[in-house]
């Protein structure tokens, strides 16, 4: 016992001994006017294992710059610019956990040959981009085959241009397990893009005004998304090809236009929607072969359709949804529809409780016989406020022959807190 206690007692003094040593090693290389090193090229070629970079203000434009040494950290002062005055790419990491933060990037110019990022990260797991801000950039950040890496508080602003001249904001591409949190992107193409990225989680962010979605992500399972607003955006939000998606408490918000979404869903099955609202969207969510998803709590307000559900959405429950001054609430292209609507509030029901139990005694349809019509005939649209829509639903109602055997059996009465 005392043997194996000595031995644990040098193991700790070597691993404190060695601890010390390498914080002594670890140094600070200054950059700027005046300072050692006038370039940030030069000072990332002295940088060693551990080492700090700090920049001073200053615009500085330099060849594309390389960081190829782990644990390295290029902090920068406000006002510290790194510019790539139209032609080329600005940083890129190329080794384990290096942290940027504090540095503008501007000016990476516009290329149909590359996808040209004013930051790529490249096999480079566990890097942190904090603080940064981007302008102008065809990618703003761009992360590669590079695992558990954090993008926070950063400000990214595109040029706003169209489609085939603008890059992503956040880029993820083979990244699993990213944390991007608290950022604003807004400009780009698609303001943050997953793809093949396992594990993600994005919370707090606001992606507005960006040209086509604020968020596109296609075959990344196991993601979650919390407290982000996609407000303004083009085509607004699309999730395609994915499993075990989780999306709290976001706002999806005016995206407007004949192939707008505030959120589609495509072959998406089993995750959850809770707490989102979606608010002045032509569609506000499109479920296509999406299955088994928990749609709760969610407050759908002022959209032209709340819910599109085509014939291949199965097995989807919705409950405790808020309903309120939609064109359409519900709307399918068949008359047979496989998920479950329960105890939602309807601003259109008109229904009575005679047990006082806080659910309708009779049930509500919210597809509406127009809504059919639409889906079978757009231009039919233009008589959407037509006294004669008023009379074909009023009929419906009362003979339900047309729309689809879809129901909430017990409809609240009152908005669920």
């Amino acid at each position: 016992m005392r043997c194996a206690a000595r031995s644990l007692a040098a193991i700790a003094g070597l691993v404190a001994s060695a601890a010390i040593l390498t914080a002594q090693e670890a140094a600070v290389l200054h950059v700027g006017p005046g300072q050692r090193y006038a370039r940030i090229t030069d000072a990332v070629a002295a940088a060693r294992r551990g080492d700090t970079v700090r920049i001073a203000p200053g615009t500085y434009r330099e060849p594309t710059i390389v960081v190829a040494v782990p644990d390295v950290a290029l902090v920068a002062a406000p006002g510290a610019v790194l510019d790539g005055e139209g032609q080329r790419g600005l940083l890129v990491l190329a080794a384990p956990r290096v942290r940027v933060q504090g540095l503008s990037f501007r000016n990476t110019g516009i290329t149909h040959m590359e996808d040209r990022a004013a930051l790529r990260a490249v096999e480079a797991d566990g890097c942190a981009i904090v603080g940064n801000r981007f302008d102008d950039a065809l990618f703003a950040i761009y992360l590669q085959q590079s695992a558990d890496c954090t993008v926070r508080d950063n400000t990214i602003r595109g040029g706003g241009r169209g489609e085939s001249t603008n890059g992503n904001g956040i880029h993820l591409w083979h990244s699993p397990n990213a944390q991007v949190l608290h950022n604003r992107i807004t400009g780009q193409r698609d303001g943050i893009y997953f793809e093949f990225s396992d594990g993600a989680v994005a919370v707090a962010n606001e992606s507005v005004g960006n040209v086509r979605y604020g968020l596109h992500f296609m075959f990344s399972s196991h993601c979650r998304y919390e407290r982000n607003r996609f407000v303004d955006n083009g085509a607004g939000v699309a999730v395609m090809y994915s499993k075990h998606l989780t999306m709290t408490d976001n706002r999806f918000e005016r995206s407007s236009g004949s192939a707008s979404y505030g959120l589609l869903l495509k072959e998406i099955t089993d995750g959850s929607l809770r707490g989102n609202t979606f608010a002045d969207n032509a569609t506000g969510l499109f479920l296509e072969g999406a299955s088994r998803l928990d749609i709760r709590g969610n407050t759908f307000r002022a959209n032209g359709w709340a819910v599109r559900l085509m014939a291949d959405a199965l097995d989807n429950r919705f409950e405790r949804n808020q309903f309120h001054a939609n064109a359409f609430d519900v709307a399918t292209n068949s008359r047979t529809v496989r998920s479950t609507f329960e105890g939602n509030w309807w601003d259109e029901y008109r229904g009575y409780d005679l047990d006082r139990d806080g659910h309708g005694d009779v049930p509500f349809r919210p597809v509406r016989l127009f809504a059919l019509i639409v889906e079978k005939h757009p231009e039919s649209l233009l008589l959407l406020r037509a006294p004669v829509t008023v009379v074909l639903d009023a009929a419906e109602r009362v003979f339900p022959v047309l729309t689809p055997a879809l129901a909430d059996a017990r409809p609240l009465m009152r908005p669920p807190q």
